[in-house]
């Protein structure tokens, strides 16, 4: 079968693949052949992912270059446990990636924090924290893997952005300015490299049925408020009546850096249920 997306065999870096929206990528990837480099902090759930592609069972961290060839199941893949925000741990794990893995291909930036509260209420520490990881983040792995990508003339990026990115939020004005920050940083990553035949493009979810999502939840009905909107916070529902799931968000990022979407860059696809009216 003739691999139509350009996906199979490619080397995927994917950061905060250990869950949520980074792990349905990861998958994704792997089912179409992709060869997934899983960064997460969290180094024990980048370990379980990585453990259940390979069919392998559980292993550490330190045996995983041999799992690649040797485990039970049809993919590969091997965890990286790194905080984005570390830009000298970032380029070890980038350099290390390519040494062990092969080229980088593919990289997705899913990594993200989400501090709520009014800004009253948000400490300095909550401000930087949140641009540590969702900015800095995206810039350290995103320059790291484009350099080696320009040598080589091809690279697909995609950041994990949001939709509070181009619509004031109450409450979460750190993390609305920070994926506002690290959308535009992809659009000029792509602008600088296209030249280089790297594409650079954001998927912009809005509310997914994520561990993030439901820590923001007062109560059971959670879903059911979100979806229905709040007025007294200038906050519209989902006119498609339902919350995403992070394989919807997956879906899109794979399309972005398929082969399908090969003459597409400095794209921002929002992945909302309509929440922002096409905004």
């Amino acid at each position: 079968m003739v691999d139509r997306e350009g996906i199979e065999g490619k080397v995927a870096l994917v950061t905060g693949a250990a869950q949520g929206i980074g792990e349905a990528v990861a998958r994704a990837l792997a089912e179409r052949g992709a060869i997934i480099a899983a960064v997460d902090r969290n180094g024990a759930g980048a370990t379980r992912l990585t453990a259940e592609l390979c069919g392998a069972g559980n292993f550490g961290t330190s045996a995983y270059a041999a799992e690649l060839s040797g485990g039970t199941g049809n993919f590969r893949a091997a965890a990286y446990p790194v905080d984005v925000g570390d830009r000298a741990a970032v380029e070890e794990a980038v350099e290390r990636i390519e040494r062990e893995l092969g080229p980088l291909g593919i990289v997705v930036n899913a990594a993200g924090v989400l501090r709520a509260g009014s800004i009253e209420s948000l400490s300095d520490e909550d401000w930087q924290e949140t641009f540590r990881v969702n900015v800095n983040g995206v810039f350290h792995v995103s320059q790291a893997a484009v350099t080696r990508m320009a040598a080589r003339g091809s690279g697909a990026i995609v950041t994990v952005g949001s939709n509070a990115a181009g619509v004031p939020r109450m409450h979460m004005a750190a993390y609305a300015a920070s994926k506002a920050a690290a959308a535009m940083f992809t659009k000029c990553l792509g602008l600088e490299y296209a030249r280089h035949n790297i594409r650079c493009n954001i998927v912009a979810p809005g509310s997914t049925d994520t561990a993030m999502q439901r820590a923001l939840w007062s109560g059971e009905d959670g879903a059911a408020a979100v979806i229905a909107g709040s007025p007294e916070t200038f906050r519209l529902g989902i006119p498609l009546r339902k919350l995403a799931m992070p394989s919807d968000i997956a879906d899109a990022v794979i399309f972005l850096a398929s082969d399908r979407a090969r003459h597409i860059t400095m794209h921002e696809l929002c992945v909302d249920g309509g929440a922002t009216l096409g905004c």
